[in-house]
């Protein structure tokens, strides 16, 4: 299923959240940024998360929201080290927002940068004692070397990403993370499931594609 596709649902998930819990402007962007990534995030084992060729209206789109997330990034870091303040829910977006315009890039320059943004984040968990943001940086730094449709559509990875909705819920003291994060992932591999190639649910235990044909 196409990438574009796999980002509407997030979306939409996303914004089912801002309806169910108590309106924040912050906590709803949070929704829909998490929402959206999660919804993707299984695909970061493929060459580019966009099939096809991209128009030069998706290219724009991709650009700038790379670089938006690499701007907050920078000005979120310049304010921590001048004034030792850490902004965590802004910094979660700005991160989202960097990898996802980072991700829709192909090839092996971009599967290495992808892994670089994660061993940073593994080493800032480590750093700070926060397990959920080392299991995020391990994800990140390994999926795009993975076989497409392969761990990262399991039951084990939709587990891990739990957990990390969990702990990333745990210390920004925000109800719906988990919920968001979990609902994005399995949007991703239910709909993919639909497709003609199917998900291996159960790899490497069961090896076969599981499929479920509407028509």
């Amino acid at each position: 299923m196409k990438g574009k596709t796999h980002l509407a649902i997030g979306g939409a998930i996303g914004a089912a959240a801002c309806l169910i819990y108590p309106f924040n402007l912050n906590n709803d962007l949070l929704y829909l940024s998490i929402a959206s990534f999660s919804a993707l995030s299984a695909d970061l084992d493929g060459p580019s998360l966009l099939s096809g060729k991209l128009s030069k209206l998706s290219k724009l789109l991709r650009n700038l929201v790379m670089f938006a997330g690499v701007g907050l990034v920078a000005i979120l870091s310049y304010m921590y080290i001048a004034q030792e303040k850490l902004y965590p829910v802004f910094t979660t977006i700005s991160v989202a927002m960097f990898i996802l315009g980072l991700v829709t890039k192909e090839g092996t320059i971009r599967n290495a940068l992808v892994s670089v943004v994660g061993l940073t984040l593994l080493y800032a968990g480590w750093d700070s004692q926060q397990n959920w943001l080392i299991g995020f940086g391990l994800f990140i730094a390994w999926a795009p070397w993975l076989k497409h449709r392969g761990m990262t559509h399991t039951l084990w990875a939709l587990g891990a990403w739990g957990a990390i909705g969990l702990g990333l819920e745990n210390q920004l003291q925000i109800d719906g993370i988990m919920f968001v994060s979990v609902a994005g992932y399995a949007s991703h591999l239910i709909a993919d499931t639909l497709t003609p190639n199917g998900v291996k649910w159960l790899y490497p235990i069961y090896k076969r594609s599981i499929k479920i044909r509407l028509f």
